[in-house]
């Protein structure tokens, strides 16, 4: 038996939709089994639909820097937060393709897009056109996030081949309010509804180590495991603290707040068990994990990451520091990409 063998998707995968009806009590209990438990069963769901020794590698550009109206207290561009990040215009498509040729050049397969909008304005979306349909032309995976869209602006971002549209409900429903108080739960889902009916292929997940309990994680993956259909991407992050957002200073006199790393690798497992066909991206907070916890991550079913040195405007570990790392791990890029390049000692 070969290394190939061993490590591609199992041959005996189940045909069936996976299940769209856990409740809350299935959840707790994952998220209650010995760790042992839980990361067995993760990881033979893992290799049930994805291989085992593969990660995606995603590129994370701000094409609209800070300003943004919404007060997610987690975020240094919201315009409440005391962060010291200036508001910046929207990017020139020349310059955003610039960046995505170099992210295809670094390895990774999908290029996402963020803006600080509450949502776009009719004025922006030829640009916004104009980019998506550019990076595809590269042969990259598109991917955009830009607040809450209206029906017909998802239809135009699908009709320029957008492959998939990022939008967070963050929390569990029950704790949002805590997190959030200038949109409801319900205009996030509204706005899923408006990407999946257009077609494109849905991102979303959410924040953990925001001061929420077990229960709001609970809550936070049985939302997202009972849409209708699961998001393809689940990206799944811890919470940077950013000094002068709510979230950052409650943490800074709370540091007890802050999620331990075991908790957050269950919630990637019990993320993995539940939605088994998603990708589930290891996103935000990864600059600061261990390679151990890291690799706990990979192993718990997480099968992509944001790579580069920085998300939005928050910091990440590197291109030179995630191959290192994967090398160490024994894991490669997706198909799809080329491999990517470990500094030289």
């Amino acid at each position: 038996m070969t290394v190939d063998t061993l490590t591609r998707p199992l041959a005996a995968a189940p045909a069936a939709d996976p299940r769209t009806d856990w409740t809350r009590a299935e959840i707790a209990a994952l998220f209650d089994l010995p760790f042992a438990e839980l990361m067995f069963r993760a990881q033979t769901v893992h290799r049930a639909h994805h291989a085992a020794d593969e990660v995606q590698l995603c590129t994370l550009l701000s094409i609209k820097t800070g300003g943004c109206p919404e007060d997610c207290g987690y975020c240094s561009q919201s315009a409440t937060a005391d962060s010291g990040l200036k508001a910046e215009k929207l990017m020139e498509v020349d310059a955003v393709l610039a960046s995505a040729a170099a992210a295809k050049a670094a390895g990774s397969q999908r290029f996402c897009m963020g803006a600080a909008w509450r949502n776009p304005k009719d004025r922006d979306m030829a640009k916004v056109v104009a980019m998506v349909e550019g990076v595809k032309a590269m042969g990259l995976e598109t991917c955009m996030t830009l607040g809450m869209l209206e029906a017909g602006q998802a239809r135009a971002l699908a009709e320029a081949g957008l492959d998939y549209y990022n939008h967070n409900i963050d929390t569990s429903p029950e704790n949002y309010g805590n997190v959030i108080t200038t949109r409801t739960f319900a205009d996030r889902l509204e706005t899923l509804g408006h990407v999946r009916d257009a077609g494109i292929s849905v991102c979303c997940g959410g924040i953990v180590g925001m001061g929420e309990t077990r229960g709001d994680r609970v809550g936070f993956v049985h939302a997202l495991a009972t849409l209708p259909r699961h998001p393809e991407s689940v990206p799944v992050n811890a919470l940077v603290p950013v000094k002068g957002t709510p979230l950052g200073d409650m943490l800074a006199d709370t540091p007890m707040a802050k999620i331990d790393d075991i908790e957050f690798v269950r919630t990637v497992a019990v993320a993995r068990i539940t939605m088994p066909r998603s990708m589930v991206r290891l996103s935000a907070g990864r600059e600061s994990m261990s390679e151990a916890t890291q690799a706990l991550c990979f192993m718990a079913g997480a099968n992509s990451i944001f790579t580069g040195d920085k998300l939005l405007t928050a910091g990440n570990a590197g291109d030179s520091a995630d191959a290192a790392l994967l090398a160490k791990l024994g894991v490669r890029p997706m198909t799809g990409a080329e491999p990517m390049r470990a500094a030289v000692a």
